[in-house]
């Protein structure tokens, strides 16, 4: 089935992700993007219903470089992936503007207890890209290995203790195009693969490698004018039967897992290539996928021996400007569903509520990410759901636990636990800011969130 603008941006991408990890990680782990169900839920008890007075504080804290990367917590070790420059070289000023800077890119590997640097892998790499911070691809942990992306293209699956295992270069390897933001879109370890968003040529937009020992297993799907986009693969169960997702800026596609033999897909092109939020399952059987410029788009699958997806509805407004944006418009945060309703933030920082049958807005709100005196173009929280209520973490590093019903935001608590340190350029998109632009991580009754500085650990515990 086929069903048939740009502007710059920055992109974190933390917000990219691996569904499905190896064995070996606890309940209680982090091991990759969006948690150990890749759902962003965070399933453990005994967590605090507020913050104590006075707010909270690290239980350890680890000086880091840059970087948007999200922390991933698996078997009493954190890991964090950041960028240091090397001695006498700069980046722009204006984050905006493409680098061309050396430095090292380097995966940080730390006991989950004392903050204690265990190891550190490092590379040398050259940055040529748009918002050179640091990496953006949250690294994923499976099978006693861990699996991380650089934004120049270079995949590293290393052991336990740090060594090389084997390696990619996307660029060099696949002959892809170089992303304005770099490569944003971690491996998706799934049996004894690894599959990941490469937008190489000779229909390798998609590859999967042998996790062991990164030999090409398949290759998927062209590219015709577009770059591979920022959003992350995932794999679905629809009816039994298991789908890969794989949305870039040209297409929404369904592809089989084991051998990369294309279901369905639906022409979707994306301004400015950001395709970027996380493709979400709701309801068992339906495929939401949302960005900042084209807006979002609710499809029915199906399962059986040759699925299929139709779209059920979309919704463009006129532009990414507040007043011209119909349903949801999100730029890096993936939005929640529960009982019917879709949960996410806008182009402007507008934490939104939809019916998920049809689109209609609900409700909107600008507390969550401190809006309410004025919008802010891709003002952003990350939204995570703990039992009853959900955990957000927004660009200015507040913590908030709150309520998200069809009858609107309820915020029960707050608290800074990190300074923003981003520098986000202004001009005709607004007041310069600083922003922290990576999704935390929350695995045995703590949470782990990073700057551009640090990366800290807070306890979460219920007293």
């Amino acid at each position: 089935m086929r069903l048939t603008q740009w502007a710059r941006l920055p992109l974190v991408l933390a917000l990219a992700a691996v569904p499905l990890l190896g064995l070996g990680a606890r309940a209680d782990d982090w091991p990759q993007w969006m948690g150990p169900q890749h759902d962003g839920v965070w399933r453990e008890k005994g967590i605090v219903e507020k913050f104590p007075k006075g707010g909270l504080k690290a239980t350890w804290s680890v000086p880091i470089g840059g970087g948007y990367a999200g922390p991933v917590v698996a078997n009493g070790r954190a890991y964090v992936a950041d960028r240091v420059l090397n001695p006498g070289q700069k980046d722009p000023v204006n984050p905006f503007a493409m680098t061309n800077s050396l430095g090292k890119e380097r995966l940080l590997c730390i006991d989950q207890a004392s903050g204690k640097v265990l190891w550190k892998d490092e590379y040398e790499v050259r940055y040529q890209i748009s918002y050179p911070c640091g990496p953006r691809a949250t690294p994923a942990v499976a099978g006693g290995k861990i699996y991380a992306l650089g934004a120049m293209g270079d995949l590293r699956c290393l052991d336990g203790n740090g060594k090389l295992v084997w390696s990619k270069n996307f660029v060099k390897d696949y002959k892809a195009r170089l992303p304005t933001w770099g490569f944003a879109c971690p491996p998706l370890v799934d049996g004894d693969k690894v599959i990941c968003m490469v937008g190489g040529e000779d229909g390798a937009a998609v590859v999967a490698f042998d996790k062991n020992t990164g030999k090409e297993k398949w290759r998927a799907l062209d590219l015709v004018n577009a770059d591979i986009g920022y959003a992350p693969p995932v794999i679905v169960t629809v009816r039994g039967k298991r789908q890969l997702i794989a949305w870039h800026p040209e297409s929404v596609n369904g592809l089989d897992p084991e051998t990369g033999k294309a279901y369905w897909s639906d022409d979707f092109r994306v301004g400015a290539n950001m395709t970027i939020p996380t493709p979400r399952l709701i309801d068992g059987d339906k495929l939401f996928v949302t960005c900042f410029y084209s807006g979002c788009r609710l499809y029915q699958l199906t399962g059986g021996a040759a699925p299929t997806a139709k779209l059920l509805w979309s919704a463009r407004g006129r532009s990414e400007q507040p007043k011209d944006t119909k349903a949801l418009h999100c730029v890096m945060s993936t939005p929640v569903y529960k009982d019917g309703y879709l949960y996410g933030v806008c182009s402007y920082g507008q934490l939104r509520c939809l019916d998920a049958k049809d689109g209609k807005r609900i409700w909107e709100d600008l507390r969550a990410t401190d809006s309410v005196k004025e919008l802010l173009r891709w003002g952003n929280a990350f939204i995570v759901e703990q039992g009853d209520r959900y955990f957000l973490f927004n660009e200015k590093g507040d913590l908030i636990i709150a309520k998200l019903t069809p009858r609107g935001y309820q915020e029960i608590d707050r608290a800074n636990i990190l300074a923003p340190t981003s520098q986000l350029t202004g001009g005709k998109f607004g007041p310069a800011r600083r922003v922290v632009w990576s999704h935390p991580a929350f695995a045995g009754k703590c949470v782990f969130a990073r700057n551009d500085k640090e990366i800290v650990c807070i306890s979460l515990a219920a007293p």
